[in-house]
């Protein structure tokens, strides 16, 4: 494959590979690389929203599309995965914070968590489903649906729960969201259509290394201001880490418990897919016009989200392990997460 390119992309071809093959120690890693060079978040904070373009792009390129049609032939479980992470999941966040009084004692962490309930799954929560052994098919298919309707829910929840706290109104953040993945979904059509799926697929792993780079310029934009923060506010900061950590496994523990029917496994997967908000996208859509504290918890929410799924992979592959054992899941191919 490197051979019959030009030489001058021998080199960074070789180096995306080695990364793509670092599987969630890289992920992992990313979040200490952002906190430890504050000047490269400076650096790259403009480009967020660029970032956030790529991501999408890189995951809806890589769609396939015989498992997408094929999870979409039966609909059930897709449809009520959907309905709980664009529906049900706002609407607790939402009721759990007024109930709290949150509302009154720190808006910008109650602007937060509403637009963390708002958002739609992450991009990269079916690669890393993949990771980690779990059924990334059906990780995928249920962000592609919740990812369809997400500008229409969250413009809904924002009318709701947000009034004028944002500096857009909720039917611009919607229109926004929507042009943000309308435009994505169409640059990736149109690479699916030069390159072939086939040529996509054969070089997955650079294309792996690309997208942890890509993470790499996101999680820097928004965890540039950590280390300094945690110096200049230890008790805070370290408050809302640990907010960040318990909204993150509350959400994975619901999520498992309400779907535990379907199958151990498959409920962790989308237990793991509906804590991996895609925070990126919103602070696209508002072009990070969003008070300090709603910045800080969105850069601590980086943890969990690159921690978990390296902590969390002996689990799942023991779920799997039962799962392939009892006859529930056809035994699939893994990608090494050495």
């Amino acid at each position: 494959m490197v051979s019959n390119l030009p030489a001058l992309f021998a080199v960074p071809l070789r180096w995306l590979t080695w990364l793509g093959d670092q599987g969630t120690r890289a992920v992992a890693a990313i979040v200490f690389i952002a906190v430890a060079v504050p000047p490269l978040g400076a650096l790259l904070r403009p480009y967020v929203t660029e970032a956030i373009f790529l991501l999408l792009c890189i995951s809806f390129m890589r769609v396939d599309l015989a498992a997408l049609y094929g999870h979409l032939r039966r609909p059930a479980l897709v449809a009520s995965a959907t309905a709980w992470t664009t529906i049900g999941v706002p609407l607790m966040v939402g009721l759990t914070a007024y109930a709290s009084g949150l509302t009154g004692r720190s808006p910008g962490l109650f602007l937060a968590l509403m637009l963390q309930g708002m958002a739609s799954p992450m991009m990269a929560a079916p690669a890393l489903a993949a990771l980690m052994g779990l059924d990334a098919t059906l990780v995928l298919v249920t962000l592609v649906t919740s990812t369809a309707l997400v500008p229409f829910t969250a413009s809904l929840f924002a009318s709701l729960f947000l009034g004028g706290m944002l500096s857009i109104s909720p039917l611009a953040l919607g229109l926004k969201l929507l042009g943000i993945l309308a435009a994505s979904l169409l640059a990736a059509t149109i690479i699916r259509w030069m390159f072939g799926a086939g040529a996509i697929l054969r070089h997955k792993r650079p294309i792996d290394g690309f997208n942890i780079v890509i993470l790499m310029v996101f999680a820097s934009a928004v965890m540039g201001d950590v280390a300094s923060d945690l110096i200049a506010d230890p008790v805070v900061t370290i408050g809302v880490a640990a907010l960040a950590f318990t909204v993150y496994f509350t959400l994975l523990t619901v999520t498992t418990l309400l779907f535990r029917r379907v199958g151990h496994e498959r409920a962790f997967a989308i237990g793991l897919m509906v804590s991996q908000r895609n925070l990126g996208l919103m602070l696209a859509a508002t072009a990070g016009a969003l008070p300090a504290t709603t910045w800080l918890y969105f850069a601590l929410t980086q943890f969990p989200i690159h921690f978990a799924p390296y902590l969390l992979t002996p689990i799942a592959r023991r779920l799997t392990a039962r799962a392939q054992a009892a006859g529930a899941v056809a035994p699939r191919a893994t990608t090494s997460s050495r």
